[in-house]
């Protein structure tokens, strides 16, 4: 063999193990989906079914809505946004960065209020977070966090915004409201009611709130357009939205989209 083909072949080679120049089949098979960190339980199982059912290995990007947002904006890789909320999936169809068609609700859910188990202040109700005795209140940052927006709406219903103000203790994930909570940090936090599942040995629930004193809170599930994967995206998405899926998010504590 000529060095000139030895060459040629050795070149060839060496392309061909850039990572860019490899085989799309292992990745064809993957998706990264960002989510809100509520989904992690629900979203977490959905995805062991995909990849029973579709061969589809899911990676998932938890994290506040709001956050996941910015991420996307900036250009982060994603294939799939599960929003806690309404309006973080409609920036981002505004900016053109979703595939609109793709756009399904896919859960409900309703806000709780919580303390530790061994709680001694007497609260039994949202209006009860006014008394002197209830110091700190853990809920999620309103600017990123959907249920901290929801809150925000609900406290102002209540006409309890300026007499618990200083008393707010802002998180950056509804998931982290639930361990101040657990840990006892605060006299009470307000969560997802799905969200109390994954404690419901280290937490109670004393009050619902009622779903005329915030937006109804719903959650959009969309590709995303710069997605690769946008075929295997969207089975993602129908999985989430057929009768096993729907079943999932209703045993980990989400309310199934009337149809």
């Amino acid at each position: 063999m000529e060095m000139k083909d030895r060459l040629s072949i050795i070149l060839t080679v060496l392309v061909l193990m850039l990572p860019g120049c490899q085989s799309k089949k292992a990745s064809a098979n993957e998706l990264t989906v960002s989510a809100a960190v509520s989904l992690k339980d629900a979203f977490n199982e959905i995805a062991d079914l995909s990849e029973k059912h579709n061969g589809t290995k899911i990676h998932f990007n938890y994290g506040a809505s709001g956050a996941l947002q910015k991420q996307i904006e900036s250009g982060a890789p994603a294939d799939v946004f599960a929003s806690a909320g309404a309006k973080q999936m409609d920036e981002l169809i505004a900016k053109g960065l979703i595939v609109v068609q793709s756009r399904k609700d896919f859960a409900q859910n309703t806000l709780v209020l919580i303390l530790p188990m061994n709680a001694a202040a007497a609260i039994t109700s949202f209006t009860d977070l006014a008394k002197p005795e209830v110091k700190k209140i853990a809920v999620g940052n309103s600017k990123t966090v959907p249920a901290g927006q929801y809150t925000d709406q609900m406290f102002k219903k209540l006409n309890l915004s300026s007499q618990i103000q200083s008393k707010l203790i802002y998180a950056e994930d509804v998931r982290q409201v639930l361990d101040y909570v657990v840990r006892g940090e605060v006299d009470a936090g307000v969560v997802y009611s799905s969200d109390v599942l994954s404690a419901a040995d280290k937490v109670k629930v004393v009050a619902r709130g009622n779903d005329d004193s915030y937006d109804r809170i719903l959650y959009p599930i969309a590709v995303v357009k710069e997605s690769h994967q946008q075929e295997a995206a969207q089975k993602f998405i129908d999985l989430v939205l057929s009768s096993e899926g729907q079943a999932i998010l209703t045993k980990h504590g989400f309310i199934a989209i009337n149809k």
